[in-house]
């Protein structure tokens, strides 16, 4: 049997399609990839089952719901798009926002804020130190570097600065230009306080290499 490129993407579609509907069957929630293959399918029987356009349409805006989905996937797939073999001829399918999505759905990318205000590092030590780069080129820290191991064009206190991270949010940085003076705000590395990595300048407890800031 010899199948063109269409007819071998048409056998995956509906291999992925089987797939989304065992989940359906069993009360899995649909992936992305899935919702789309399980509609993509749908559409292209309902082509060949002789339903006209506007049925087609309307058959793919009532399959599947938000609570039928993963979180976020029903405003992954705001439209789909889909040539149909139609008795007449190929026809572009186009459903807009085929997964209605619910009130509370997660929309990927947003930012979801909490009731109150969250205290960053409440109570905790806060240590300064003014930086200043003496290097020809800026120099990025990130929160959870060992600032006591930072860039060595990096100038500033090096003994205040042991077993403490730069008291910013986690994932964020500061950034140090060249001649530039900074005022770098510390908080001490919580946890087990081991370290490893950076400069290579503790590998191990901070508490039991403290001979190191010598």
């Amino acid at each position: 049997m010899f199948l063109t490129p269409t007819e071998s993407e048409r056998l995956t579609i509906f291999t992925a399609a089987e797939f989304a509907r065992r989940n359906l069957r069993d009360g899995v929630r649909l992936s992305h990839p899935e919702a789309v293959a399980y509609l993509t399918d749908e559409i292209l029987l309902a082509a060949r089952k002789d339903l006209s356009f506007e049925e087609v349409i309307d058959h793919a805006g009532h399959l599947l719901t938000a609570a039928q989905v993963q979180d976020g996937v029903a405003a992954m797939v705001d439209m789909i798009m889909v040539d149909a073999p139609f008795a007449e001829g190929t026809k572009l399918i186009t459903v807009v926002d085929p997964i209605a999505p619910s009130a509370d759905d997660v929309v990927p990318g947003e930012i979801i804020v909490a009731d109150r205000p969250v205290v960053l590092f409440g109570g905790s030590e806060i240590t300064t130190v003014t930086v200043v780069n003496r290097g020809d080129r800026d120099v990025q820290v990130r929160s959870q570097a060992h600032f006591f191991e930072a860039n060595e064009s990096l100038e500033f206190d090096r003994r205040a600065a042991w077993g403490r991270r730069l008291a910013v949010a986690s994932g964020a940085g500061v950034r140090f230009e060249p001649g530039m003076s900074v005022v770098a705000r510390l908080v001490p590395i919580s946890g087990d306080r081991v370290v490893h990595g950076f400069r290579g300048l503790v590998d191990g407890p901070l508490d039991s290499n403290e001979d190191a800031t010598a």
